[in-house]
C-alpha cells in the first residue's frame, strides 16, 4: 500500500470515528480493506496525535467533545452552500492559470460527494440514519417503525423503499408501495428502522422531488417572483447563498428574484421578516398566503 493510500484511508477512519456511531476493530478492518493489526496501529497514531480514543464494549469512537478536536467533517466537506460560494471566488481567478484548474478539479470532486451522515445528525438519529444507509446501499426495503405521522397525527410502521437524502440528512425520500408514491419521511420521526432482506421491486418509479433556495422539498415547483430592495437582496444571498443566481437587477436599486419553491413556508417566512423591503410579483396565492398569515398573528385565530 502506498503512503498516499494509508493517509487516505487513516483520513477516511478518522472521519467515521468522529461520527456518532461506534465501530469494532474487526468492523474497521473489514470497511478499509485493512488488518486488525494495522486498525490498531491507526488508533495509535490518533491517540499520539493528542486524540481521545473512547472503547465501549469493544467498540472505539473519537472524543467530539475534548477542546483540542474540531469537527472533522468541517474540515474536509464542503456543503452545496459553501461549495457554491467557494466556486465562485475560483472561477475569478485568471482562466491561465494552472491553480485555477486545479482547484477546480478538486472542488468539484467535493461538490458532488455523498457526505458522512454520521457527522452531521444527532447522535439520537444516527443509528436511523446508518441503517437507512445501508438499506440504500444494498438496495432492501426498509420498514420505519414507530413512524410519527405530522400530517395524519398518528404513529405507524411504514414499509418503504429508501433511495435518497436531503441536506444534511433531515429526511430520506422513500417510495412507500402501499400508496404507490415517492414521499419524504423526517428521521427525526423515526422510532427504528428494521432493514428487511426484500429487494427493491419498484426503482422505476423512485424520483425524489425537487429542493428549493430555502431548503424546502417535495414533488411540487410552484413558481414564484419577488421584487427586492438592496437590504432584501443581500439578506436572501446571505442566508440562502443558492438563490443569488435567480437574482438580477432591474433598476433604481430594486432587483428581480424569480425562481421555483416546494411550498409557500420557506419563501413566506423570509418575505414576512422583510414586508416592507419585499414586493410579491407573482403568484397571488403568495400574497393571499402572506395575508392569512399576518391576519392569524394578529388575531390568534384562522379566519379562512
Amino acid at each position: 500500500m502506498s503512503d498516499q493510500q494509508k493517509l487516505r484511508k487513516m483520513l477516511e477512519m478518522l472521519l467515521l470515528l468522529s461520527g456518532n456511531i461506534r465501530y469494532t476493530k474487526a468492523q474497521l478492518a473489514d470497511k478499509y480493506d485493512i488488518s486488525e493489526r494495522t486498525v490498531y496501529r491507526y488508533l495509535e497514531t490518533f491517540q499520539e496525535a493528542g486524540l481521545v480514543i473512547r472503547q465501549e464494549a469493544g467498540r472505539v469512537s473519537i472524543d467530539r467533545c475534548q477542546s483540542e478536536f474540531k469537527e472533522i467533517s468541517e474540515l474536509l466537506h464542503f456543503s452545496e452552500e459553501e461549495a457554491y460560494i467557494l466556486g465562485k471566488a475560483i472561477h475569478a481567478i485568471d482562466d491561465t492559470t494552472v491553480i485555477k484548474s486545479n482547484l477546480v478539479k478538486k472542488l468539484y470532486s467535493l461538490y458532488d460527494f455523498k457526505r458522512v451522515a454520521h457527522t452531521v445528525v444527532k447522535r439520537s438519529h444516527a443509528e436511523n440514519v446508518h441503517q437507512v444507509l445501508e438499506a440504500i446501499e444494498r438496495r432492501r426495503q426498509v420498514r420505519l417503525l414507530g413512524y410519527r405521522s405530522a400530517s395524519s397525527n398518528g404513529i405507524t410502521d411504514r414499509l418503504v423503499e429508501p433511495f435518497d437524502f436531503t441536506t444534511n440528512y433531515i429526511s430520506v425520500w422513500c417510495y412507500e408501495p402501499v400508496t404507490g408514491q415517492n414521499k419524504l419521511f423526517k428521521t427525526s420521526r423515526i422510532g427504528r428502522v428494521e432493514v428487511t432482506d426484500e429487494p427493491w421491486h419498484h426503482q422505476a418509479f423512485h424520483d425524489a422531488g425537487f429542493m428549493d433556495v430555502f431548503r424546502i422539498s417535495s414533488g411540487e415547483q410552484i413558481p414564484v417572483r419577488l421584487e427586492l430592495s438592496l437590504r432584501a437582496k443581500s439578506l436572501l444571498e446571505e442566508e440562502y447563498p443558492l438563490a443569488e443566481q435567480f437574482i438580477q437587477p432591474v433598476g433604481n436599486g430594486r432587483y428581480l428574484f424569480e425562481a421555483s419553491v416546494c411550498s409557500f413556508d420557506g419563501v413566506g417566512r423570509f418575505v414576512l421578516g422583510l414586508c416592507t423591503e419585499v414586493r410579491v410579483l407573482e403568484p397571488t396565492a403568495l400574497s393571499l398566503y402572506l395575508a392569512e398569515k399576518i391576519r392569524q398573528s394578529f388575531f390568534g385565530v384562522d379566519t379562512r
